[in-house]
């Protein structure tokens, strides 16, 4: 019985990190096999790096992505973070200049709002 006492902790201790690390861990990695290869033609994703596209084409491990209109390149279909819903992506910024072409947030110099002072070293 006290061999049983001493082996208890470590046995639970292995239950603990199976379902506190490992079974997350395999769930996440299915789940991220299962959108790599849901992807289709006119999804936009983002690879892991952060670089955003829109899917050409599929290839067996390869897709092709188009970053910008015409520029076409080749990623691995690992390489795919996850696939932008279409009320997820940025939206394009509204254009704070008025009609004389002056930017209404930067009227004034950046110095002359912080007393002269940069903000990052600004203490308060």
């Amino acid at each position: 019985m006290g061999q049983l006492g001493s082996i208890l902790p470590l046995i639970l201790l292995v239950v603990v990190f199976y379902f506190l690390l490992i079974r997350p861990q395999r769930k996440r990695q299915q789940e991220a096999v299962k959108m790599q290869n849901s992807l289709a033609p006119g999804a936009r994703v983002m690879t892991t790096t952060g670089l955003f596209g829109t899917v050409v084409a599929v290839d067996n491990e390869d897709v092709i992505l188009e970053v910008a209109p015409g520029i076409e390149t080749r990623w691995v279909k690992a390489a795919i973070g996850r696939v932008i819903a279409p009320g997820e992506a940025p939206a394009a910024e509204d254009d704070d200049a008025d009609e004389s072409g002056e930017d209404k947030n930067e009227s004034e110099p950046t110095a002359d709002r912080n007393d002269g002072q940069d903000s990052s070293s600004k203490q308060s």
